[in-house]
């Protein structure tokens, strides 16, 4: 196995990459039947999107199931569900521990929409989804396009044309390192639009920066029985110092 691979099942050599249906190995393979999954499944995707009211986190996790059930088992089940055992880094960054990814993506869901917050914070509310990180795999596209729909209902739209991959993954990373500094925002802000009619999102949401799953370091899943993961983990929360929502909720309390 590659020493760059993710594979926090810890059996890739037996059931390729996240135990997809192929049981794939090559990554290049990986990421183009994503890509054709993510094209071919956008239209279901968004019909179920359109016809929900109120944008839930099951709704959140329905998204993922129909964009990726194709490939991977586990599609539409977030990491508490599926593998509760381990981190999820990158670099030095932290993803919420897989107990707290419905708050921090129900933070950001509340926000947008009973908060209408979305076209003040659309960084702040897209780090939020990123934090909580619910998926092993698919979570960029997931995020996408309920972050779409969210600014839809809001009158407004992202050019994502207009940003570039380096610049936009760097201020992502900045803002899950300091949530409230407004680093995403910033970026975003510039390139925020009129809305955009939902028949004409294939074309704009297949640019967004990301989504060949090229980032800035390599993703990781370190154990939590390691005592010195669960002490980088509480130290990277504590220093992103955000509570979430109003139950008074400080991730790593727990």
């Amino acid at each position: 196995m590659p020493s760059s691979v993710f594979d926090p099942f810890e059996d890739f050599d037996t059931r390729g990459y996240l135990r997809n249906t192929q049981a794939e190995k090559d990554p290049a393979i990986i990421k183009i039947l994503e890509h054709e999954l993510f094209r071919a499944q956008l239209p279901t995707a968004l019909d179920f999107l359109s016809g929900v009211d109120y944008i839930g986190y099951e709704d959140f996790l329905k998204v993922h199931e129909i964009l990726f059930q194709g490939l991977y088992p586990w599609a539409g089940q977030d990491r508490q569900q599926v593998l509760s055992t381990r981190a999820v880094r990158k670099g030095d960054i932290y993803f919420c521990h897989p107990m707290d990814c419905r708050r921090a993506v129900e933070d950001g869901l509340r926000r947008a929409q009973a908060l209408s917050q979305i076209s003040a914070s659309p960084g702040f509310i897209m780090g939020m989804f990123a934090y909580g990180h619910p998926f092993l795999d698919g979570n960029g596209r997931t995020m996408l396009l309920v972050h779409a729909e969210l600014c839809f209902r809001a009158g407004m739209s992202i050019d994502w044309h207009r940003t570039e991959k380096g610049a936009y993954l760097e201020a992502l990373t900045r803002e899950l390192d300091e949530p409230t500094a407004g680093h995403l925002d910033a970026y975003l802000k510039p390139f925020i639009g009129p809305v955009v009619k939902r028949e004409t999102w294939l074309q704009a949401v297949t640019v967004m920066p990301g989504l060949d799953g090229a980032a800035l370091a390599a993703e990781q899943s370190p154990t939590y029985s390691d005592p010195a993961v669960v002490s980088d983990q509480k130290k990277f929360e504590t220093r992103r110092n955000y509570r979430i929502g109003d139950e008074g909720f400080v991730p790593g309390d727990r």
